[in-house]
């Protein structure tokens, strides 16, 4: 299959271009710049250049390809309602080149934005009103397209997908402890968290390009429950710093706003029918292996 991936050239794109290639798929990647496009290209992708605004790149990507992967997304959480918006207008492109060809489109979730508190699963509905998320809506477009003659699905990742080289919440939580001297937690940390390793992360949006259904959302996630008090206990006996309890009301000046806002939820999820529609195993180390090994220390 040629599948077009956007996103190609980041932290999860990388692993999900070398997933399809190792599965003997042909992959055209967007790339931000001649230097990323030089990278795909080094890897035996062809290579767009261009970004999720330009929608007429968008367009030809898809329309020349038998399937996409949708993973680029601007994590600049200062505008993070426009990216929503950038990032909504691309999914709605990209339907649109492939209505009524049955072809698969699998686009990017994530667990964060389902109901907090009980074990969420595939079946659980995005949460627009405890902390209404401009990118939560986005979703929703599979449900549309597949009506419209689209095998439009969605993997929702958890807020951890880990492994070398990765930048996201836990390398943010990470640095946050090393900069203020302690590691922490809020409350009584028994808040948790799910956490998928980035290679079972790559294999399960392979799966669903190939087996997904119309419509179908899978959870990317290894793990279901880390508490964060194990998370920053793992954090601090790595860096060498305390591990402390902060009040909600102190995580806002010790995390800066939005990561205190991660820190605390709190967001088991199972994948147990992911696992068993598509066939996917994680089989990946584990994230608080992986913070024992140095990957977010070294």
């Amino acid at each position: 299959m040629r599948v077009f991936v956007t996103g190609a050239t980041g932290f999860v794109g990388q692993a999900v271009v070398q997933e399809l290639l190792s599965a003997g798929h042909t992959v055209v990647g967007l790339a931000r710049s001649e230097s990323k496009a030089a990278e795909l290209r080094a890897k035996g992708v062809d290579a767009i250049i261009g970004t999720i605004e330009d929608i007429e790149v968008l367009k030809r990507g898809a329309s020349d390809s038998e399937g996409v992967v949708h993973l680029a997304f601007n994590h600049d959480f200062t505008k993070f309602a426009e990216n929503a918006k950038v990032e909504y207008d691309a999914i709605v492109a990209i339907g649109e080149t492939l209505a009524a060809s049955n072809r698969p489109f699998v686009i990017t979730s994530g667990t964060m934005m389902l109901s907090k508190g009980d074990l969420a699963n595939e079946d659980s509905q995005v949460d627009f009103v405890t902390f209404p998320n401009p990118r939560a809506g986005n979703e929703g477009e599979i449900t549309k397209l597949a009506t419209q003659g689209v095998r439009a699905s969605a993997v929702r990742l958890s807020p951890s997908v880990h492994g070398d080289e990765d930048h996201g919440f836990i390398y943010m939580i990470t640095q946050i402890a090393r900069a203020k001297g302690e590691s922490a937690y809020i409350g009584d940390g028994q808040n948790k968290w799910p956490a998928v390793h980035r290679y079972d992360a790559a294999r399960l949006y392979r799966l669903a390009l190939e087996k997904g259904e119309p419509g179908a959302k899978y959870h990317g996630v290894g793990e279901e429950a880390i508490t964060m008090k194990e998370i920053a206990e793992t954090i601090g006996q790595q860096l060498g710093v305390p591990t402390v309890s902060k009040t909600s009301e102190e995580a806002q000046a010790h995390f800066d706003g939005f990561m205190a806002f991660a820190v605390a939820a709190n967001n088991p999820t199972s994948s147990k029918k992911t696992q068993e529609r598509l066939g996917w195993t994680p089989t990946g180390r584990g994230l608080l292996a992986d913070i024992k090994a140095g990957v977010y220390t070294q």
